[in-house]
């Protein structure tokens, strides 16, 4: 008996030495099949499918198999989603159910032949057109380069007021502040680096995720930050224990006076939305809206125009969409989806806001998280807008995909009127590009054709993918001039997915800002 073969009955009882056997004497089986020459029927495939509607859309939006080629599906989903329903993945991809799983090994297999069969053996990609390499009407603005370490920006915001660039990142785990001359001081040292940054009329709100890895185990935390009359930094920390959390935002969701916080919290099988109350006693109180991992951004407003704050929400990893919870008024939310995407899609970003002048907000999307158990280029990646149809304020509810550019691993949008000129434009940055093949949709600039029907845009490629790899962005006026600029915060430390590929952009530089000269001093 060979030994590695013997080592792997040593470890494994009697029970499980049965269903290994019994798993490859099916996985043989279905080999046979396919090697015997014929086409698999289509009441075999009716079957399946039907299998697979059953078991695999009670917790997400079914996803095709089209979506992923065969080996995506084989050695990266597959695998992953067998452990959902309690079944053992040894090496190799071999599935072994045990007593606890909530499927049998012939259901399992029928589910894993159905997706290797009817996948594409590679996926088709969508080709960037009509692509400007300039500038538009942006100037490049570098601070100094410490070339002492990489790069690793995870957050960077514009103060509304002062203008000033804070910063944090993950070599040194603090809140930094750099003035007009591009010159950084730390602020306050912080638990881990920041990733979210929310300014408020009274102090900051910096939300630490706990570390870089998507698990259960990472804990981060909610701090505010005001400044005391010495000019010193007063931490005062509203909520803790947090799965990884990734945004905080304001809100007085039961208007008593008191300013509560909502809270995205991205882990892995844990997670949610939730809202940190405060009460008469200063302290908070966490109530839950939705107990779904994948909580990643949250816009509000008063959507049904009741006079109470609502909240949208974006939720990515499983159950992918965008979610809306309307205030009842009574302490609690109803829940209504808006949109929903298949669980590969890799939900990323979204903004609210009037596209085409009809005076109703509309979803600008993006996709593009390429991280997880795919990772692979995807053409479904890129940038959405969804035009209002219905009316939020009676409950009807519905939008409709007017728009799609393709944008390989798209991180994030921000829309604004960057040209000055009455209409929306939009700025886009992707961490998880084709840096082979096409580095410069690592930001693309989408001008919007005021002179043309909804949508029509010149989309520019500024040139700035040699200068670092964009994982954050934010806009504001950085230079007091009245137009709008765009910093974006370099990352460049791994999540590599493309083989054989070293950067070839600067790793040092920490930031870029892209000071708009739309408005001339």
């Amino acid at each position: 008996m060979p030994e590695a073969f013997r080592k792997l009955i040593s470890t494994m009882n009697y029970n499980k030495i049965y269903y290994y056997f019994f798993n490859i004497t099916i996985l043989l089986f279905l080999a046979l099949l396919g090697s015997c020459g014929g086409n698999v029927s289509d009441t075999t495939l009716a079957k399946e499918e039907a299998l697979v509607r059953a078991q695999c859309s009670s917790c997400h939006l079914l996803p095709s198999p089209n979506l992923l080629d065969k080996r995506t599906w084989r050695d990266g989903v597959l695998p992953a989603m067998a452990e959902q329903f309690g079944i053992e993945v040894l090496q190799g991809n071999v599935y072994l159910p045990s007593k606890n799983s909530r499927l049998s090994s012939r259901d399992w297999q029928a589910i894993v032949h159905y997706y290797e069969t009817l996948a594409p053996d590679t996926l088709n990609q969508n080709k960037t057109s009509n692509l400007l390499h300039d500038s538009g009407m942006f100037k490049i603005v570098k601070p100094m380069t410490d070339t002492a370490q990489t790069a690793a920006t995870l957050m960077i915001g514009i103060h509304p007021k002062t203008g000033e660039i804070y910063t944090s990142d993950l070599n040194n785990p603090g809140l930094y502040v750099w003035n007009q001359k591009l010159e950084s001081k730390l602020v306050a040292t912080l638990s881990t680096s920041a990733v979210d940054i929310s300014f408020n009329r009274e102090n900051m709100v910096i939300t630490c995720m706990g570390g870089m890895r998507a698990l259960d185990a990472t804990k981060g935390d909610i701090t505010a930050i005001s400044q005391a009359k010495n000019g010193s930094a007063v931490k005062n920390k509203i909520g803790d224990n947090f799965i990884r959390p990734i945004q905080s935002r304001p809100i007085d969701y039961n208007k008593d006076g008191l300013t509560d916080y909502i809270v995205c919290s991205f882990g892995h099988n844990q997670g949610g939305l939730y809202i940190l109350e405060q009460l008469p006693d200063k302290t908070f109180k966490r109530v839950s809206l939705r107990e779904i991992p994948g909580a990643t951004q949250t816009l509000t407003g008063d959507f049904n125009q009741d006079g109470w704050p609502d909240i949208m929400a974006l939720f990515a990893h499983a159950d992918e969409g965008i979610w809306l919870f309307l205030n009842d008024q009574k302490g609690g939310f109803k829940t209504e989806n808006i949109l929903r995407f298949p669980s590969v899609y890799g939900s990323s970003s979204f903004q609210l806001i009037d596209m085409n002048h009809d005076n109703k907000l509309d979803i600008v999307y993006t996709a593009g998280d390429n991280s997880d158990y795919s990772r692979i280029l995807k053409p479904y990646h890129g940038l959405y807008v969804y035009i209002n149809k219905g009316d939020l304020k009676s409950g009807n509810i519905h939008f409709e995909k007017a728009f799609f550019y393709a944008i390989h691993g798209a991180t994030k949008v921000i829309a604004n009127d960057f040209d000055m000129d009455g209409d929306v434009d939009l700025a886009t940055i992707a961490f998880f590009a084709d840096l082979k093949n096409m580095p410069s949709e690592g930001f693309l600039y989408f001008e919007q054709n005021k002179e043309k029907n909804f949508p029509s845009f010149a989309v520019h490629a500024v040139p700035v993918h040699h200068s670092g790899r964009w994982i954050c962005m934010d806009a504001g006026d950085y230079d007091s001039d009245g137009d709008v600029d765009i910093v974006l915060g370099n990352f460049s430390k791994g999540f590599m997915n493309q083989d054989n590929f070293k950067p070839d952009w600067d790793t040092h530089l920490p930031f870029v800002i892209l000071k708009n000269d739309k408005v001339k001093k």
